[in-house]
């Protein structure tokens, strides 16, 4: 499975992109604002992209919104600090597929991508 991560923090980036390869999926780009995000997300096409919902210029919903056509298949799970429902909701309910609150358990979202990976 290809995996576009976005999150302004490099720290987050870098251990998303650690995890992932160690379990066997391509990271096949980062982005760190919501306006690259959008841009590779619809450059690469990926497979998978985890979305952190708070960005420097937009929020996470707001790249889900914008990406969310008919003709985009990839599958979102939000990695976020916000944790209220609302938030939860709302990302469900423009097509994230899950959302992790960080901290998050690595297995956690290991097993998530191994579901998915089922349906490729």
């Amino acid at each position: 499975m290809r995996v576009l991560i976005v999150d302004d923090s490099t720290y987050i980036r870098s251990s998303l992109r650690s995890l992932l390869t160690e379990n066997g999926y391509e990271v096949i780009g980062e982005a760190k604002n919501g306006e690259m995000a959008i841009d590779l997300a619809l450059d690469l096409k990926p497979d998978v992209i985890t979305l952190d919902n708070i960005l420097p210029d937009m929020t996470g919903l707001d790249v889900l919104k914008t990406i969310n056509t008919d003709d985009f298949t990839a599958k979102v799970i939000m990695i976020s600090a916000v944790g209220q429902l609302s938030a939860i909701v709302d990302a469900k309910e423009n097509g994230a597929l899950h959302y992790l609150v960080k901290p998050f358990n690595n297995s956690e979202l290991i097993g998530i991508l191994k579901e998915l990976d089922e349906q490729f």
